[in-house]
């Protein structure tokens, strides 16, 4: 009983039986722990809490209620990270693989499926002693260089495709599962089979890791699933997550001792669909995320203030992100006056439903948005192309006018936004969204600069 919950010894070795009881018990306990604390601030916690952080308030500013709440969840996560370092590091030993996998474990969504891995990769010892090698995967995987690359990346870009499929136009997930699980996947395994039969060089292992992660958009591109431009931003983000799946699967394939990994292989497969269906049906709120552009307009606010509540038809944009097909601002109308007026910012793609909530001539104009277009028209080979992010996945849910005369007679116009991104992870997405949003408020705001100064 001692030797099972020595945990803090650096030395030594786990084996995966161990490693994974205490597992899952170290997690029940904490989480158990957080969601007392959660619930102690009023708070609602769940899994999904480990993988995003969220202010409850949302990204506006987190007040001193919740840096005192994630404050006391951070020290109460000290003891578990270096528990959890330990075990990791024991286990990497045990197993004979680079102890600087170990960084693995803080990488959220990531450390799922490395933890895995290090439940199903048996002890070196073990293993040396008894290898039951696949009799069908030794006829199936071609012996040459060549020909195991190749087998290693259309057989994952198979597999990778039908559960990207279900991911986006069955479950309608566009997540950590579909953006981050689906390209470690490619690159780890297609390398697994790629150097099933012997150990190769880490510059290949990487070349076929990235290869297969490029091969799979022209796929997605090809069979209508997503358009270029969707591709095109996901890219970075699939590229250095194929190339971390390809170190890892290189680690694991140069082990001094042989590996069944088929048995890693076929374990992933089963779990990334499992991991992509409780994501999906956990189907986490996102975070309220807040986006400001700024203009200074050479004009008293009285002035401006008639071309923020409407302006006239814009030029067309020059902008090249406008010209890939993101959805741009082209006139402003409204029916009425005061709280209660409808505004209609109309775009490319139709057209903003903006109820004011605050007139407050001419300081202050405040709108919900209580309908919107697509966020962009895809491109592609195909007519009609329409995935389902292009309606649900950016959400406007709010946004304001805010006018400040200047000592020297001109007006700050800030404009603001608030919405929601779906998908996942968020720290990446909303970078992309972020800055599509400043182009569009400076779009809106330059124009009503040119007008109120006329």
């Amino acid at each position: 009983m001692s030797k099972l919950f020595d945990m803090w010894n650096w030395q030594g070795r786990i084996g995966r039986g161990r490693y994974l009881v205490l597992g899952v018990v170290l997690l029940a306990i904490k989480h158990n722990i957080d969601r007392f604390v959660a619930a102690s601030f009023g708070y609602p916690w769940s899994l999904f809490n480990y993988w995003v952080f969220k202010t409850p308030s949302g990204i506006e500013g987190i007040t001193h209620r919740e840096a005192s709440f994630y404050a006391e969840l951070l020290f109460i996560a000290l003891p578990f990270i270096w528990i959890g370092t330990v075990l990791t590091v024991r286990r990497l030993r045990d197993a004979e693989l680079p102890l600087w996998l170990v960084v693995f474990f803080f990488l959220p969504f990531l450390n799922l499926l490395f933890f895995a891995l290090l439940v199903i990769i048996p002890s070196a010892e073990k293993n040396q002693r008894s290898f039951p090698a696949s009799s069908f995967f030794d006829r199936l995987i071609p012996k040459s260089e060549l020909g195991s690359a190749a087998l290693g990346i259309v057989s994952t870009i198979l597999l990778a495709t039908g559960l990207t499929a279900v991911g986006v136009t069955i479950l309608g997930n566009y997540g950590w599962g579909v953006f981050v699980g689906i390209p470690f996947f490619l690159g780890l395994t297609s390398v697994l089979i790629y150097g099933y039969h012997q150990p190769r060089s880490l510059g290949r292992c990487i070349g076929v890791s990235v290869l297969s992660v490029a091969l799979i958009g022209l796929v997605l591109f090809g069979i209508a699933i997503e358009g270029i431009i969707c591709l095109v931003m996901a890219l970075p983000l699939a590229a250095i997550l194929a190339l971390i799946g390809g170190l890892v699967g290189y680690a694991i394939q140069k082990r001094p001792v042989p590996l069944q990994s088929f048995r890693v292989v076929s374990a992933v497969c089963l779990l990334l669909p499992g991991l992509t269906l409780l994501e999906s049906w956990m189907a986490e709120t996102p975070p309220l995320y807040a986006v400001k552009t700024s203009i200074i307009v050479d004009a008293k606010p009285e002035a401006v203030w008639k071309n923020v509540v409407s302006f006239a038809e814009l030029d067309q944009p020059t902008e090249l992100i406008f010209k890939t097909g993101i959805a741009y601002p082209m006139h402003a109308k409204i029916e009425g006056t005061g709280v209660g007026a409808v505004r209609h910012c109309v775009f490319s793609t139709g057209e903003f439903v903006e109820p004011i909530t605050v007139w407050d001539q001419p300081r202050l104009l405040a709108f919900s948005v209580s309908g919107q277009p697509p966020t962009m028209e895809e491109m592609s080979i195909y007519r009609d192309l329409h995935p389902p992010h292009l309606e649900r996945y950016l959400i406007s849910k709010r946004g304001q006018f805010e006018l400040n005369e200047l000592p020297d007679g001109k007006t700050l116009l800030e404009g603001t936004t608030w919405y929601q991104n779906r998908y996942w992870p968020g720290i990446y997405w909303h970078l992309w969204s972020d800055a599509i949003i400043h182009r569009i408020h400076g779009r809106v705001l330059n124009h009503i600069k040119n007008l109120s100064e006329q």
